[in-house]
């Protein structure tokens, strides 16, 4: 199976921004044994301008857009770094793949994007892509690797779309507030009342929510792509996912 995995700045970090250091060496290890085990596996990883928030020691995230580029051109060195040291312990190696939204919208560049991919895994390699954040003022505004993902899967022709988030999936209503709030295991259509439970945004150090992520499965589902949700904080629940197990959200294909 040819599998993206998304992994939100809230599982790669703590609330001060450094790594999370013991969540990160699981993640990267449950990866190299599912790409063990046969399946192609492409990361698309946030946390660039989280992590530069730590290694710059800001004590939150910038708002202006100039420190914002400062600090993903810090945490993105970070960031691969630390995947890079991860990944090869299980001899895996990793690419660098840097998008911006323009890159999906000219034609030229977006055949490029797919023809380096296909050749990537075809020799073994783990692609890690975020969002160029450093140079693309606009993509940061959006900041939504949620809809980054789904786009890489959709161009790559992924048969499976994971999100790791700080959420078990899509609830009734925010479980964070109500009590009585449902995990819904599975969607198979996004009806208006779907979307409606979208609610707002998501943590302090990231900037997706589960508007993002209903938009990501709208992407995914037409174009035949399942999708999953699930709580990024015990990458464990990828064994699960992969034995058939019920975890999370699914979000079925047409």
């Amino acid at each position: 199976m040819r599998v993206v995995v998304k992994v939100g700045t809230s599982t790669l970090a703590h609330g001060t921004g450094c790594l999370n250091i013991r969540r990160v060496e699981t993640l990267c290890r449950v990866l190299s044994d599912l790409k063990n085990s046969g399946h192609e596996v492409i990361l698309v990883s946030s946390g660039a301008i989280g992590m530069g928030v730590g290694k710059l020691s800001l004590k939150e995230r910038p708002q202006d857009i100039p420190t914002k580029q400062a600090a993903a051109a810090v945490g993105q060195c970070e960031l691969m770094y630390t995947y890079d040291k991860l990944f090869g312990e299980y001899h895996h190696t990793v690419a660098q793949i840097l998008l911006t939204g323009s890159d999906f919208r000219h034609d030229d560049r977006y055949h490029n994007f797919q023809n380096t991919m296909r050749r990537l895994l075809e020799l073994g390699v783990l692609p890690i892509i975020n969002e160029n954040d450093t140079i693309a003022t606009e993509e940061i505004k959006v900041g939504d690797n949620d809809t980054l993902s789904a786009m890489v899967a959709v161009s790559v022709g992924a048969e499976r779309l994971i999100l790791l988030s700080d959420i078990d999936g899509l609830y009734t209503s925010d479980p964070r507030r109500d009590p009585n709030a449902t995990l819904i295991p599975e969607v198979k259509e996004l009806t208006p009342e779907i979307m409606a439970l979208a609610g707002g945004e998501g943590s302090s150090l990231g900037t997706g929510g589960m508007k993002t992520k209903l938009h990501a499965a709208e992407l995914c589902m037409v174009a035949g792509c399942e999708m999953m949700i699930l709580n990024g904080e015990n990458p464990m629940l990828l064994y699960d996912l992969f034995d058939g197990k019920a975890v999370g959200t699914r979000f079925s294909c047409k």
